[in-house]
């Protein structure tokens, strides 16, 4: 029970892509890398998605990130890192669909 108190105030963040064009989900996957060198992260993953559902595969790509709380997501997203990735992934993408929970 400790572990799942210790871990209630972290804030996990999940966001889904879709590419316009699925020759640019490996450079979507690699600018979205970038964002795991931002101090505030916890832990960062991106990942093609590798789920090959035949009714509905619309998310290309997933982000998967944990920050200790609020302080540290919106740093997060006021780093200039952040910025720069939106830069190179916004053009690529269709779809994004983002959770904070």
């Amino acid at each position: 029970m400790s572990d799942q108190k210790s871990n209630s105030a972290i804030i996990r963040h999940v966001v889904f892509f879709s590419a316009k064009d699925p020759r640019d989900i490996d450079q979507i996957v690699d600018s979205l890398s970038m964002l795991s060198a931002i101090p505030s992260v916890k832990h960062f993953e991106v990942s093609r998605n590798r789920n090959e559902d035949r009714f509905a595969n619309d998310v290309d790509v997933i982000v998967y990130a944990e920050f200790e709380d609020d302080a540290a997501l919106k740093a997060y997203r006021a780093h200039q890192i952040y910025q720069d990735c939106i830069d190179l992934v916004r053009p690529l993408r269709d779809m994004r669909i983002a959770a904070d929970f």
